[in-house]
């Protein structure tokens, strides 16, 4: 099954993270299929960047987004137009 999840990214104690979509069966820094965007909360003002478009085709694809995954997209509507999309 593919998820979107987050992948660790940057220096020690100063990480960000890139919103990718993996294999379930992979590890955290496996080769991902695709990447729709990236996450970054060290800044004054978390930084948030996710492709929509990617993220709702893969979603209609059945990828399940994790969690956290899953409150950043609702924090950026995309859950709410994923929703609308299937009825």
């Amino acid at each position: 099954m593919l998820k979107i999840r987050l992948t660790r990214m940057g220096a020690k104690k100063n990480p960000f993270y890139r919103i990718v979509v993996i294999d379930s069966r992979l590890s955290r820094s496996g080769v991902p299929t695709d990447t729709i965007g990236y996450y970054d909360p060290s800044k004054s003002d978390t930084v948030v960047k996710v492709d929509e478009e990617k993220a709702l085709a893969w979603m209609g694809k059945g990828a399940q987004p994790t969690d956290t995954v899953r409150s950043i997209l609702k924090k950026n509507g995309i859950m709410g137009k994923f929703a609308e999309s299937r009825k």
